[in-house]
């Protein structure tokens, strides 16, 4: 096996779980995994920055698996990949329910007003205001996934109506708490009914761009945009016009077309805008999480059973 990271990473302690007839070699370079690449059967992929995917893949012709330890793919997955038979899985679901709660901090951060809170206790400044109740609106959810659906449970707990987008409508028919289920050519008319929008789809050909400037146009004056997926699901200058504009109330973004967001991004001094650095499921074990979920994958791997989180790899998710 061929595990591509920083060799002193913190969460390959779990790799002493192996079973002790595994061979395996840790590296961030070619020269580092060379010594095991003819006969490896396995690659690990350990969001290692410096060393891509498709390189480790040339050296290694006898793999039988890939697995990523992040959930997105879309700049690792490359064609020859794509087009072969070898079964890939990701991560996906290890970060939903932290991604999830803060969906639900994005949407008490402007529902509540926090911002001004703040500001008034800076200021030692006693000025009451209204602030709005949760109950009874609407989570629209874009990528009605993993992190899509743990964002709706949470949001319906408090008694919010879900309604979720997704490519394959029917697939919400017997869920509890979705309300009402969207194809992609209906999106403006589900953001159109919607006080929360929330993006949480991966980055494809297809959803690149989906939320634009007409979608942003048709959403309501009072209502808010959140992202937890990619950056680019939704076209970043329309987003900032929109919140400038006044098209709508603000956004909580954790994902950007960018990263690092570069110095003197309108985002940076937005009064309307709440920015996580892209580490809302940065939790302290969320590692540890996936790279277990990969010791399960392992087991099923050895003993021929299905393996969890197959990726649609035309798809890219």
């Amino acid at each position: 096996m061929l595990v591509v990271s920083k060799p002193d990473a913190p969460y390959l302690k779990w790799l002493s779980e192996l079973p002790a007839d595994t061979r395996y070699v840790i590296g961030n370079t070619l020269e580092k995994l060379a010594p095991l690449a003819e006969s490896a059967d396995v690659i690990v992929y350990c969001m290692t920055p410096g060393i891509a995917l498709k390189d480790v893949w040339n050296i290694a012709p006898r793999v039988q698996w890939v697995h990523s330890l992040s959930a997105g793919l879309e700049s690792i997955l490359f064609p020859a990949l794509a087009d072969s038979t070898v079964p890939m899985t990701n991560s996906r679901g290890v970060f939903r329910e932290s991604l999830g709660e803060f969906v639900i901090a994005s949407i008490f951060h402007f529902a509540k007003d926090l911002r001004r809170m703040q500001r008034s206790q800076m200021a030692a400044k006693w000025e009451q205001f209204d602030v709005e109740m949760v109950h009874g609106k609407t989570l629209g959810v874009v990528g009605y996934g993993e992190i899509g659906r743990a964002a709706a449970v949470r949001a319906h707990a408090l008694g919010m109506k879900i309604h979720a987008l997704r490519r394959r409508p029917t697939l919400s028919d017997d869920d509890p708490i979705v309300e009402e289920s969207f194809s992609i050519a209906q999106r403006a008319e589900m953001v159109a009914g919607v006080d929360y929008l929330l993006a949480a789809a991966p980055l494809t050909p297809e959803s690149r761009g989906l939320i634009g400037e007409a979608e942003l146009r048709a959403m309501k004056p009072t209502s808010v945009i959140m992202n937890v997926g990619r950056g680019p699901v939704i076209v970043e200058s329309a987003l900032i016009k929109a919140l400038q504009e006044g098209w709508i109330r603000g956004a909580g973004l954790d994902v950007f077309d960018v990263e690092p967001l570069p110095s003197g991004h309108p985002f940076w001094t937005m009064e309307n805008v709440l920015l996580s650095p892209h580490c809302a499921d940065h939790t302290a074990t969320w590692t540890d999480e996936a790279l277990q979920f990969f010791l399960e994958n392992f087991r099923r791997y050895t003993h021929g059973e299905p393996l969890l989180n197959l990726v649609d790899k035309k798809s890219g998710y």
